[in-house]
């Protein structure tokens, strides 16, 4: 099978009264099985994540941690599920941070997220949620082809880790796009997983196996780190924009960027721009690259921060960052001073009101590139995430959360849910996050709309990569303002993530988009 789409398409928004947006359409499939068997919408992005684990391997796995924001139908809630790092780790050992293999890796939280939410929230049993990924795992599915493609990457880059190949390099490839993939090592763990809520992946058999796996490999991970990990709930942090309230988890997560990045915006005059003009584009990518500043300085594990999120929200100091925006010159802003006081997103929403925004990532395509043996578990390497820097709040050490790419986002508007949404791929997600708003809030397009509309993306110092799509007039006025241009074509498209929406509308039920640049798509009934 040729997988290429040669021709122009275009992706219509979902409506519903219950739908799943994922980055992957069998993914969505199980979600949409779980509301049509009279599950909820936290059911359904359970159930949604457990299978992205299987039918998208090269962005997330059993071994992810996982962040989620959402609304049960009264409030929001917010829950931390990333892992800390081992408790014997010893920061001396290292002069540069891993960035793979066992010492890598953090305590993985993906599990502990499906088991928490669904403590909580959800209404079907555990085990039937589960049930797709592990028919997926056990039966095979056609592999898609953006994931194929991906597959093969980080194959080139892995493939020399017997663990990795034996697990999913069979004969020494990755599968083609349209091949059948089958894993029953990893069907079997997901079963166990079912069956003991969880348990056996953090105290038991599991646990015993990942723990001997990664040690034997010189990693500090053990049995008494997974033992002692649990999942918290730590509600949002927000801003105001234009009437509405965008919600983030609080440290460690970079969710922060983009709340200081809107904020910032809100003392310019974006908002009465043209949707997609040199103006618009200019005030937001130096918005986003003061953001940046401080989330790079200050963000880190809760418990280590030496700024309170509060400080770098406060509108005065805001003000004064918005500041240091010259109109006519691209800037390489460092942080601020305020006062002290691989990756998988899906959404799902139901027609009692509940929205779900999760995402989960092994961060670097696979992660580490540590699979254990027999199980099917790619554990990630969120130990990346750490500095070296003696005396940064995110500094390498022993139980600590590290910096954490993967945010899921939240829009509020007069104290009920606007939209649950979210923009996966590394430091594309705050910024995706930040477009995302500016488009639906203030240029008021629909989720698909704002999903398929050309991105800006800052990489460092003054460049900025950008997507076809901008006029050129737009383009060539960057670079008059000193902005260096990345330009990409639709093969590099995934270095600007993949964004799933789903917006409440106003007589009920619910409008999604899902990203042309992954292979998902958006289901309802």
């Amino acid at each position: 099978m040729d997988p290429a789409t040669p021709y122009p398409s275009k992706r219509m928004p979902v409506l519903a009264r219950n739908v799943v947006a994922t980055s992957q359409p069998l993914a969505a499939s199980a979600g949409l099985r779980m509301l049509l068997r009279g599950g909820n919408a936290v059911d359904a992005a359970i159930a949604a994540a457990a299978a992205l684990t299987v039918v998208e391997p090269t962005s997330n796995g059993i071994g992810s941690d996982a962040f989620a924001i959402l609304w049960d139908g009264k409030r929001l809630h917010g829950l931390n599920a990333s892992g800390r790092s081992a408790a014997t780790l010893d920061p001396n050992r290292y002069d540069t941070v891993p960035q793979r293999g066992e010492a890598s890796i953090t305590t993985p939280g993906a599990v502990s997220a499906w088991v928490e939410t669904h403590r909580r929230f959800g209404s079907l049993p555990f085990d039937a949620l589960l049930e797709p990924a592990i028919a997926y795992a056990a039966h095979g599915f056609p592999v898609s082809p953006i994931t194929a493609r991906a597959w093969q990457q980080g194959g080139q880059v892995l493939g020399d880790r017997a663990d990795f190949a034996d697990a999913f390099l069979p004969g020494g490839r990755a599968p083609r796009a349209g091949e059948s993939w089958r894993f029953p090592d990893q069907a079997e763990t997901l079963r166990i997983i079912a069956e003991t809520g969880g348990e056996a992946f953090y105290r038991g058999s599991l646990a015993e196996k990942i723990a001997a796996h990664v040690r034997a490999g010189g990693g500090d991970l053990a049995e008494g780190d997974l033992d002692a990990h649990r999942a918290d709930w730590v509600g949002t942090v927000s801003t105001s924009w234009a009437g509405t309230e965008l919600h983030e988890i609080p440290p460690n997560g970079q969710g922060l960027a983009a709340l200081i990045a809107l904020g910032i915006l809100r003392h310019t005059d974006v908002a009465d721009a043209e949707v997609d003009s040199l103006h618009a584009v200019h005030l937001q990518i130096e918005a986003m690259k003061l953001a940046f500043s401080d989330a790079y300085r200050y963000v880190a594990d809760p418990d280590h921060l030496d700024v309170a999120p509060a400080d770098l929200l406060d509108d005065g100091y805001l003000a004064e960052r918005a500041c240091a925006i010259d109109l006519d010159r691209a800037g390489d802003p460092g942080h601020g001073v305020p006062k002290r006081s691989g990756t998988v997103y899906l959404t799902t929403a139901d027609a009692d009101g509940r929205m779900v925004s999760f995402i989960q990532s092994n961060y670097a395509g696979f992660g580490s590139g540590v699979v254990v043996p027999g199980t099917g578990i790619s554990m990630q390497n969120r130990g990346a995430g750490f500095v070296t820097q003696a005396g940064h709040p995110n500094r390498i050490g022993p139980g600590k959360r590290p910096f954490h790419t993967i945010v899921p986002a939240f829009l509020t508007e007069g104290g009920r849910p606007r939209s649950s949404f979210g923009v996966m791929g590394g430091p594309m997600q705050p910024q995706g996050h930040l477009q995302m708003v500016l488009r639906t809030v203030t240029w008021g397009q629909n989720p698909q709309a704002a999903s398929d509309a050309p991105r800006w993306r800052v990489v460092e110092g003054r460049t900025v990569a950008v997507e076809a799509g901008f006029a050129p007039e737009v383009l060539d006025g960057l670079e008059a303002k000193g902005h260096h241009l990345t330009r990409t074509t639709p093969d590099t498209s995934f270095a600007f993530g993949g964004a799933q929406l789903i917006q409440a509308l106003p007589d009920g039920g619910y409008v999604a988009g899902s990203d042309h640049r992954k292979d998902g798509h958006a289901v309802g009934y």
